[in-house]
């Protein structure tokens, strides 16, 4: 099996390339071209041409314009890398017979509500982001490609930047902390992503019929003030002095950005796990074992 995987370097592509690795032949790419292959969604003809040259049976995109906030100024690139670049996997995949597999977000809701979305419930984008992503996921479906596509919510990876490390930069610098409180969902770490990921791949090649749209995300739900209280009370239970006194909790309302955010990014895993018979782990067991790399380090 050719697996050509996309945005090797992101958080979710870097845990991909462990995951996927024992499946088969993989060819990683990032935005910069290697070897003559390109693997940069804002060049449309240089990514047909790299899917025709290395005929992959598995492609899975795990890059994407994800700058939410610029996405509403810079609404032409959003659309070309999230839409426009999934249509041209989508139209490739089907004409090789081979699988796409795709991450979405839960921005493609209206975020209202207190009840986890399912994937059947209607689409809603509140921003330029979550709608671009919208249509990535409209034309791989309207294709008519195998597909798995992965709706998933509040990501981090041990590597690099995340809530967690600036959570505890800020702890280090500051005497009192301001965190919405008003958001709600399950942080999901992007190593579960990947080993899913390729578990449902594995499963999915022996059997066409789990092909769909599915939500992935860790057991549970969490503001992100109840986020930052556990990672610092997490640090100071493994002994980092951090100078903060108090967390206090605020309404995304005092916190104004270019692009709205959902309250509700809760999403209801019930498909997947029935699907592939998969327990997922509560979003505690994640976050703390990233703490533990972070703090390690």
């Amino acid at each position: 099996m050719k697996i050509l995987l996309l945005g090797k370097n992101g958080q979710v592509g870097w845990e991909l390339q462990r995951s996927l690795a024992p499946l088969g032949e993989l060819i990683a790419l990032d935005r910069h071209a290697s070897d003559g292959l390109s693997g940069d969604l804002s060049d449309l003809e240089a990514l047909r041409a790299t899917i025709r040259r290395v005929k992959p049976n598995v492609i899975v995109n795990a890059a994407a314009y994800t700058a939410v906030d610029k996405a509403e100024s810079e609404t032409e690139l959003a659309d070309r890398v999230n839409g426009q670049a999934s249509q041209v996997m989508a139209v490739e995949a089907k004409a090789l017979g081979a699988w796409l597999v795709h991450y979405s977000t839960d921005y493609v809701f209206s975020g209202q509500g207190l009840i986890p979305w399912r994937e059947l419930d209607a689409v809603d984008p509140v921003n330029h982001y979550g709608a671009s992503k919208l249509l990535g996921e409209q034309a791989i479906i309207g294709a008519g490609c195998k597909y798995l596509i992965f709706r998933t919510s509040w990501v981090y990876g041990a590597r690099g930047n995340n809530f967690a490390r600036t959570m505890l930069r800020l702890a280090r610098e500051r005497e009192t902390l301001s965190v919405i409180a008003d958001q709600v969902g399950a942080p999901t770490g992007a190593e579960l992503i990947a080993d899913i990921t390729a578990l449902a791949v594995q499963k999915a090649m022996h059997n066409p019929e789990l092909a769909g749209l599915y939500h992935l995300a860790a057991g549970g739900e969490v503001s992100w003030h109840g986020y930052a209280s556990y990672v610092i009370d997490f640090a100071r239970s493994q002994g980092e002095q951090l100078l903060v006194a108090s967390i206090n909790p605020i309404d995304t309302t005092a916190y104004p950005t270019p692009a709205r955010r959902p309250l509700n990014s809760r999403l209801n895993t019930r498909k997947l796990r029935d699907s592939f018979s998969l327990c997922l782990p509560d979003w505690q067991t994640g976050v703390t074992r990233m703490l533990r790399e972070v703090l390690n380090k």
